[in-house]
């Protein structure tokens, strides 16, 4: 039995992979990137489910320039779906910008948003509307019924990896064929 009064071991900058018994509808198949991960509670953005919508249709409906722009704009999750987020490499001075890694930052301010419209924000980017979040404990209590799979980050699979590819792509990274998971699979 673990002890309560051991420190967290922060899963911030991780991936968390929704097991194939994950019951809650809105993350089968989702890849979620931590953002924050605390005694406070969990803050995640997914990155595998893209909405209806391109970022240029978004940026066309706040008046902004970069209508052209195809990208996509994710459902980063259940909570707070009319919030925007832009998950970015560090650079640019954004007015609401929180480093999550030294390689990762999280904007949530309309500034940066103009920037891409123009052409003269990040060159990388990953924009979501909404959040995944857990309550103080929460996570660790889903972790321990093995709804969800953990492991490190990397910046290749946010960026350089098409959407339909990120949850295979995050098991491969993990040693796992997704033909292979049973209800024997933990965290790694």
């Amino acid at each position: 039995m673990s002890d309560p009064q051991a420190p967290l071991e922060s899963l911030k900058g991780h991936f968390l992979v929704a097991s194939p018994w994950l019951g809650d509808p809105n993350f089968q198949g989702g890849v979620i990137y931590l953002c924050d991960h605390s005694d406070d509670g969990t803050f995640g953005l997914l990155i595998n489910q893209p909405l209806d919508v391109s970022l240029g249709e978004i940026l066309e409906q706040l008046d902004m320039d970069g209508e052209h722009l195809e990208a996509p704009v994710y459902g980063g999750g259940p909570v707070q779906q009319e919030r925007g987020f832009v998950l970015h490499p560090p650079g640019g001075d954004w007015q609401s910008t929180v480093a999550v890694s030294d390689r990762l930052q999280v904007t949530t301010s309309r500034d940066i948003l103009h920037a891409i419209g123009n052409e003269t924000g990040p060159e990388q980017y990953l924009v979501a509307l909404g959040y995944a979040g857990w309550s103080a404990g929460q996570l660790e209590q889903e972790l321990a019924g093995n709804a969800w799979l953990t492991c490190p980050a990397f910046e290749q699979i946010l960026f350089d990896v098409p959407w339909q590819e990120r949850y295979k792509a995050v098991l491969a990274q993990m040693g796992i064929d997704p033909g292979q998971l049973d209800q024997s699979v933990g965290h790694a």
